[in-house]
């Protein structure tokens, strides 16, 4: 079009009705190549001067923070954890999306093309906290002054439902009584399991070891699970990731304790290093893979405990339901046909909960956060169940 009015010397609005556009857009094109040259033929962004849904520029520097100090710390620094950080600590939600824009935009991403997509993994998981515990080992190096240092294990026991890290020790070399002594003092402070779930390593199992020894003997775990009357399951030889869960807790684990300026240079310095990732693990960091990215902690003691076969009662009456409160504060349940309506509070209108029932008794649950919000039990002759509080706004807490 400009060359047609330039260079061939037709008008204006002739280029226009051939080419199908207004005669003001052609006037535009060649006042833009007059005053700027051949810079006139290349494509123009098409991005809008103004962006008034765009985030507020403390906003952008306070996500450049987090993934700053998140990296520094060697915790997980991904747009799904930002987004927690920001609801829960910033009181400012802001999607996954947006905030993977803006680290792409400040160069924060490094392209990983041929990553394996999430979506390709095929994933399982206990239904309940302490139905099965992954345990593994791995290796960590003392520092010493040298480029050497002395290798030590860190041996980890793991909740398969919740992720939860119930015990992790560091040792100079994990033997098989080690095994079997820590997993009692996680029994003894979380319960027994139902089933545990580990690689075939000597130091849990004999069954692959040749000869009469695989075949007749067990070694000191193999007794005491048969002992409690706890399921023992082993990988298949060569699959890693049947044990993925402890494996990458491991990962997450070795990642923070590498990034602390300060590396131990004992046995009592490295655990007193992996007792405090085992705090924040559990305690403060948001896990991808637990609903509405819950701690560790929340959903493992939010929910009932899976207990060995044998101790498991009858026909106990008992479920577990994911819901969500309504905009007026209330949740629904069907008891005895009919659906009852449990009044939490607006204050907590659209939280995700997790409701304990056993019978006519409800625990509702944050499951975020793991707080108990309500108890109570349900009057079967009323449909709704009041909170018992008087109505209007109620004070808060201090």
């Amino acid at each position: 079009m400009i060359t047609a009015v330039v260079v061939e010397g037709r008008s204006q609005g002739e280029v226009a009705r051939q080419y199908g556009v207004s005669q003001g857009w052609v006037s535009k094109l060649v006042a833009r190549y007059r005053a700027e040259g051949e810079a006139a033929f290349e494509p123009r962004s098409r991005r809008p001067k103004t962006s008034p849904a765009a985030l507020e520029a403390g906003a952008v520097e306070l996500i450049i923070r987090l993934r700053k100090q998140l990296t520094e710390q060697g915790l997980d620094a991904g747009p799904e954890t930002i987004a927690w950080h920001l609801e829960h600590h910033h009181q400012m939600r802001v999607s996954r999306a947006t905030i993977s824009r803006y680290l792409t935009a400040h160069g924060l991403v490094t392209p990983q093309p041929k990553k394996r997509p999430r979506s390709s993994y095929i994933r399982f998981q206990a239904e309940l906290p302490n139905e099965t515990w992954q345990a593994d080992f791995t290796h960590y190096r003392l520092t010493d002054g040298t480029d050497t240092g002395t290798d030590v294990e860190i041996l980890t026991w793991l909740d398969d439902h919740s992720r939860y890290a119930l015990h992790v020790t560091a040792w100079p070399r994990v033997t098989g009584q080690i095994v079997c002594d820590t997993f009692r003092a996680a029994a003894a402070a979380h319960g027994v399991p139902a089933s545990t779930l580990t690689d075939n390593g000597m130091v849990f199992t004999t069954r692959l070891a040749g000869g009469r020894r695989g075949r007749d003997s067990r070694n000191a775990l193999e007794h005491e699970l048969r002992r409690l009357h706890v399921v023992q399951k082993n990988s298949t030889p060569n699959h890693p990731t049947t044990c993925g869960k402890v494996e990458r807790f491991q990962q997450t684990m070795k990642t923070w304790l590498r990034a602390q300026p300060d590396q131990p240079t004992t046995l009592v310095q490295l655990q007193a290093l992996v007792d405090q990732f085992t705090g924040i693990y559990n305690q403060q960091r948001p896990h991808r893979s637990l609903p509405h990215r819950a701690t560790p902690a929340a959903v493992y003691t939010s929910l009932p405990k899976a207990l060995p076969a044998t101790s498991r009662d009858g026909d106990t009456h008992t479920r577990v339901r994911h819901d969500r409160i309504d905009d007026h504060g209330v949740v629904t349940l069907r008891v005895a046909g009919h659906l009852r309506h449990i009044g939490i509070g607006r204050t907590h209108a659209r939280t995700h909960v997790i409701m304990l029932i056993d019978d006519l008794h409800v625990r509702v649950i944050n499951a975020t956060t793991g707080e108990l919000l309500r108890e109570l039990t349900i009057d079967p002759t009323r449909d709704y169940q009041p909170t018992g509080r008087p109505p209007g706004p109620q004070p808060k807490r201090p």
